[in-house]
């Protein structure tokens, strides 16, 4: 797999289609820092990072980060939308004066810096910049 980021919006933009409550998806430490993000900033119920058990064939287990899904009390869907902007053909840097906010402040642009991955909102408010991996609103 070439890009893992986009593999994981991916995922979760499928089972929110679904009505799913929750996904599983392949773990690393930005994956974490993107569903910790998702997390604070309201459109997921929570995450957890679950071992996956060894097979039978003996192949090893691997470790998951499982996703619940959030939505409204009608069953509506509070995250609408996720938009993978830096991808590994393009990437997108920014700095913290162009930083914009998405949908006029309704949504969230994620970015990866050099104090860590976080908002658009809080890079600027840190004045810095860095790579826009998605929007999400």
């Amino acid at each position: 797999m070439t890009d893992p980021i986009s593999d994981m919006i991916t995922r979760i933009r499928n089972a929110v289609s679904a009505k799913q409550t929750r996904v599983d998806l392949p773990a690393s430490k930005l994956k974490a820092e993107i569903a910790r993000i998702l997390q604070d900033e309201g459109y997921i119920q929570g995450y957890r990072i679950v071992d996956e058990a060894a097979d039978q064939t003996g192949r090893q287990g691997r470790q998951l980060i499982r996703m619940f899904l959030k939505y409204g009390p009608h069953g509506e869907k509070v995250l609408t939308g996720l938009e993978r902007i830096s991808r590994p053909g393009r990437r997108v840097y920014l700095g913290v004066d162009d930083v914009a906010p998405v949908l006029g402040g309704l949504g969230t642009s994620i970015l990866t810096t050099s104090r860590g991955v976080m908002t658009g909102r809080a890079a600027r408010k840190a004045g810095v910049g860095g790579e826009v991996l998605c929007n999400v609103w």
